[in-house]
């Protein structure tokens, strides 16, 4: 073993999962940069080091120094301190402020920091608030290394030390070795393996009930991500048994004192189907068996009661509506108003191309010229911006329609204090999952009229359930489905093949001769081909052919989120080429960059940024530590240790880019991705695009997709209850 000291220029590799680190060290007593590779935890460019390893010479990278043991000491150096301070590790100092402190301070500089803070007021710019600020990120980063040391020795990431310290403050080690499972709940990005993991390593016993009772609420919050609103028993048992390397017994005694504390609700699902299945129960959390009740009786109290509309001639009104629009309607659309006007709850479904936002402003100039109070909402920004611009009426996503505070409790609107509205029109309605129906029904106000709109062919909602397909499969309310293509849209080959598409017919994939069109299909077998093939289109054929924008106009989508043409790869080799270039900070394995586009993974409330919302980064501030994010207008400021909040999304999944539409899309289709491909997925994609869409990929893999028709069953009881 041999032994050798440096500060870290940068890191070049890391993983959240294994924390298998690449960095390059600035070695004592050398010129070059010395290439460290290890097991490395809570390393920071800047911070000087002490590492115990042996050379080896990599095949590929040459040679290398293998870390066994590290620890972080104190920099030695006047150039070491300022690159140490200068790294974005205290916030209120960046590389600027580490110069201007460090030429005042030299070598005594971390001292003064530690132990006479106030002295900075020398330096020039450092006022009593930034001093304020320094003392405090000096005390929270030595607590967070504490945390971080802790944690590392039970095989936890650095990545999420400062969440944990964020969380839980001074008290985070005592926490953590109380009960590690509260991670779980309570850190976003820490799961139950990880906090298990920890758990093992502090000797929990592997049979104890806190344990298997934890092991199965993860069990089913899984299976909640994969839409499910509950998880029937026998399944569930045998699930959690094999994950937890537990008995049966053991899991079966959690499941009933999960029940007893009231964190699961067991049902009989006898007492809903037909016939009689012995143990056939239903295993739901709290909080989508309350969603789902009350789901079903909300919609079912609204066709109960009288509408307000009152009687009129609809044919009268057809015909002024039809003047007032300029336009004819179809027979379909005309049904759609007559239904309208005479029941509580209407569907109304169609494909692209159908009329349905025509149907839409019909219905609202019908509703307004009664004098009737209106309001319509969307599942997400985006959609609701293009509800008001076909429209010319305002519409707000259903979280605003709603009033949701999250510092007052959540939704404001509910059944105690109900929209002010007669008749409200929601689009998008296949994307609304279980809790947020819920939620949008409770403030419906009883009297109203409810019209839910939406494309029944495209992917259910990213969220639990299929509210939309139960509500129609129940038969209890009224369904107008649009199928008659419109002239102009028929014109379109996007429309025509992703009809095509949805009857299970291949789509028309002829080039005409000489002319632009707005779907192609490119031919691609091997993966790297394929990846080539994309990154050429959005780089220069795409651009240079159609005028579009390479970020902001194109958009990949793909099945898959691993592999050559998963979400991961695309998006670190489209970032690669159109931001290229050094600059912007790293968290794991994504760096993030001025200029990227960026996608929102989960609900932040506090920042009123959901789940799926696409922004282009404007700023990052390593002084303050802080990424600014603008969305469609509005800014959103990120802390550097909520940054796993954000991916790059120059590609992404298409579950998450439902609701949303892009003048360009490019969709991957290839055999590597046979496990998703089908007919809902493809359909939706294409969908997505406005003025092109181009497939890349095999011809047999477009097939299989379109072939297979078997979406994956979600387990849910709302059409039952209906």
């Amino acid at each position: 073993m041999q032994i050798i000291y440096g500060y870290l220029e940068r890191i070049t590799y890391y993983s959240e999962e294994t924390s298998f680190t690449v960095a390059r060290l600035q070695e004592k007593g050398k010129t070059g940069l010395t290439t460290i590779v290890g097991n490395m935890t809570g390393i920071n460019p800047g911070e000087s080091l002490r590492l115990t390893g042996k050379w080896v010479n990599n095949a590929k990278f040459g040679e290398q120094f293998q870390v066994e043991k590290y620890e972080t000491v104190v920099p030695a150096t006047v150039n070491g301190i300022e690159k140490y301070l200068g790294s974005g590790l205290i916030k209120g100092i960046g590389p600027v402020m580490a110069k201007r402190i460090v030429k005042v301070f030299g070598l005594n500089t971390l001292d003064v920091i530690e132990n006479s803070p106030h002295d900075l007021s020398r330096v020039e710019g450092i006022g009593s608030k930034r001093i304020d600020m320094i003392a405090r990120a000096w005390l929270d980063q030595k607590e967070v290394k504490e945390i971080m040391l802790f944690l590392q020795s039970h095989g936890v990431s650095a990545g999420y030390s400062a969440k944990i310290f964020k969380e839980y403050g001074s008290d985070s080690i005592e926490i953590v070795k109380n009960n590690p499972y509260r991670l779980a709940a309570d850190i976003y990005g820490i799961g139950f393996i990880t906090a298990d993991h920890i758990a093992q390593n502090m000797g929990i016993d592997p049979n104890s009930v806190l344990r298997v009772k934890e092991g199965i609420i993860y069990v089913l919050n899984e299976t909640t991500n994969e839409g499910h609103v509950f998880f029937p028993y026998e399944p569930l048992v045998a699930k959690a048994s094999e994950m937890l390397k537990v008995d049966r017994d053991v899991v079966v005694q959690a499941i009933a004192l999960l029940f007893e504390e009231k964190r699961v609700i067991l049902e009989d699902m006898n007492d809903l189907k037909e016939g009689f299945t012995p143990n056939n129960k239903a295993v739901y959390l709290v909080p989508f068996y309350v969603a789902e009740t009350g789901a079903a009786a909300r919609l079912l109290k609204l066709i109960a009661e009288q509408p307000v509309i009152r009687s009129i001639d609809t044919n009268k009104a057809i015909t002024w509506v039809e003047e007032k629009l300029q336009t004819k309607l179809a027979e379909k659309q005309i049904e759609a108003i007559n239904l309208s006007v005479k029941h509580k709850v209407l569907v109304i479904t169609g494909g692209p191309g159908t009329g349905k936002t025509t149907i839409i402003k019909a219905i609202m100039r019908v509703f307004m010229a009664l004098q009737l109070k209106v309001l319509m909402a969307a599942p997400t920004g985006r959609a609701a911006k293009r509800m008001q611009e076909a429209t010319g009426f305002d519409a707000r996503t259903i979280h605003r329609l709603l009033e949701y505070a999250p510092r007052r409790g959540g939704f404001q609107k509910n059944q105690d204090y109900p929209l002010d509205a007669d008749v409200i029109i929601v689009d998008e309605a296949s994307m609304i999952d279980i809790i947020l129906m819920h939620h949008l029904l409770k403030a419906v106000p009883t009297h109203a009229t409810l019209i839910l709109v939406g494309d029944i062919n495209q992917l259910p909602s990213v969220g639990p359930g299929s509210v939309l397909r139960d509500i129609i499969d129940s038969g209890k309310f009224k369904v107008v489905e649009l199928t008659e293509i419109f002239r102009q849209a028929g014109q379109s080959r996007i429309v025509v093949n992703a009809h095509l598409v949805n009857q299970g017919r291949f789509p028309d994939i002829s080039l005409p001769s000489g002319e632009l069109t707005d779907f192609y299909f490119i031919e691609g077998e091997e993966p790297l081909n394929v990846l080539h093939k994309i990154l050429m289109l959005c780089g220069e054929r795409i651009p240079k052919r159609f005028g579009f924008h390479p970020v902001d106009d194109i958009q990949v989508l793909t099945p898959m989120h691993r592999g050559e043409l998963g979400v991961a790869n695309l998006n670190a080799k489209l970032q690669e080429l159109l931001n290229p270039g050094e600059g912007g900070i790293t968290r794991g394995q994504r760096r993030y960059k001025v200029n990227d586009k960026v996608m929102q993974l989960i609900n932040n409330y506090d920042k009123e940024v959901f789940n799926g919302d696409v922004g282009k980064i404007i700023a990052i501030d390593r002084e303050n530590q802080e990424l600014k994010v603008n969305f469609d207008g509005r800014v959103a400021t990120y802390e550097f240790s909520e940054l796993d909040e954000l991916v790059t999304a120059y590609a992404v999944s298409i579950h998450k880019s439902q609701g949303s539409e892009y003048r360009s899309v490019i969709i991957p289709v290839t055999t590597q991705h046979f496990m998703m491909l089908q007919r809902n997925l493809i359909y939706t994609a294409i969908t997505r695009g406005k003025a092109l869409v181009v497939l890349v990929g095999s011809r047999r893999a477009l097939a299989m997709a379109v072939k297979n028709n078997k979406p994956l069953n979600r387990y849910t009881s709302l059409k039952d209850r209906l």
